[in-house]
């Protein structure tokens, strides 16, 4: 099959389209005929080394394919570990999802990874209720452009958007952000209150870092949350002393997907099915953000890592 190896940890450039054997299915699993992969910043983070979990080489990136099984079922699935840069992967049963009728490649995609982070930052780490002022950072990638729109749809009084261009920030509005602000702010922390009219905020999604986190942190009003589930920016927040937080009587929270599985119940089948619900009631949409040929990864990682890119990235492994 054709594929994508890393050998050697690095940037983009490391990215090698490869002929490797079919991937074998073993008990638990399913064998998988990719139509699509989905792009996302761990991936980048897998390929140099600098992920939560270590890599391995070599390593066939990517954690998340939509496609066929061998019995002609549309499937999206979470893969183990890697290996959804390919024409064929294998998923656990236990993470592979079948496709509701009218959801479409792009979309099963963008709510499998992206979706689930955002229902499950709102939901568990913020606990958004109604009325509260929300800002989410990096607005228009994939989890922005979802959280966006949930946050609206359950209820936030004052969605704030932050984005790095006037398209990114005019895609956030589109999306139903009330006020969209540079991400380049030099005062992150006065431009979230003049945002919010005044008021400190309430919830802040941040997958930055750096001094973004920082100023975010200094505009929570009393109770306020700040969820972390990344850093795209790749500069670490300045430490958070406890004091602080209970001087000002703040939450600060991380969140990684795969410990969502950890939680009683099928917290992150829930929240698949109701995102689906959502898009099927049109209440909810994907945001395209380029489909590369999977010999062009490389190009993908490079959009990505940019930051100049919005929505879902995809790579299509029939080309």
């Amino acid at each position: 099959m054709r594929a994508v190896q890393v050998t050697e940890f690095g940037g983009p450039e490391v990215l090698t389209p490869v002929e490797l054997p079919d991937p074998v299915a073993g008990p638990g699993e399913v064998l998988i005929d990719v139509d699509r992969v989905g792009v996302n910043y761990a991936d980048t983070h897998q390929a140099e080394n600098s992920y939560l979990a270590p890599s391995q080489l070599p390593l066939v990136p990517g954690g998340e394919v939509v496609g066929r099984t061998q019995d002609g079922k549309r499937v999206v699935a979470l893969l183990n570990g890697g290996g959804g840069y390919a024409e064929k992967a294998v998923a656990p049963a236990a993470t592979t999802f079948p496709l509701p009728d009218g959801i479409d490649d792009l979309t099963a995609l963008s709510m499998l990874v992206q979706g689930t982070t955002a229902w499950v930052l709102l939901r568990k780490n913020a606990h958004l209720a109604e009325g509260d002022s929300v800002v989410v950072h990096a607005a228009a990638g994939g989890v922005g452009t979802v959280a966006v729109q949930l946050a609206k749809t359950w209820g936030a009084g004052r969605v704030i958007a932050t984005a790095s261009s006037e398209e990114k920030r005019a895609l956030a509005l589109e999306l139903g952000a009330d006020i969209a602000i540079d991400s380049r702010a030099d005062d992150m922390t006065a431009a979230l209150i003049e945002a919010n009219n005044g008021r400190r905020i309430d919830v802040v999604l941040d997958m930055v870092g750096g001094t973004t986190t920082d100023g975010s942190i200094a505009a929570l009003a009393p109770f306020g949350r700040l969820a972390f589930y990344g850093m795209a920016g790749r500069e670490n927040p300045k430490p958070v002393e406890l004091r602080n937080i209970l001087g000002h009587s703040t939450t600060i929270s991380g969140m990684w997907l795969p410990h969502v599985f950890r939680l009683p119940g099928n917290v992150f089948g829930t929240a698949l099915t109701e995102l689906f619900d959502l898009v099927q009631a049109r209440r909810l949409k994907a945001i395209p953000g380029g489909e590369y040929a999977l010999s062009d990864a490389r190009r993908a990682h490079e959009a990505l890592r940019s930051r100049k890119t919005v929505g879902k990235l995809l790579l299509d492994p029939g080309k």
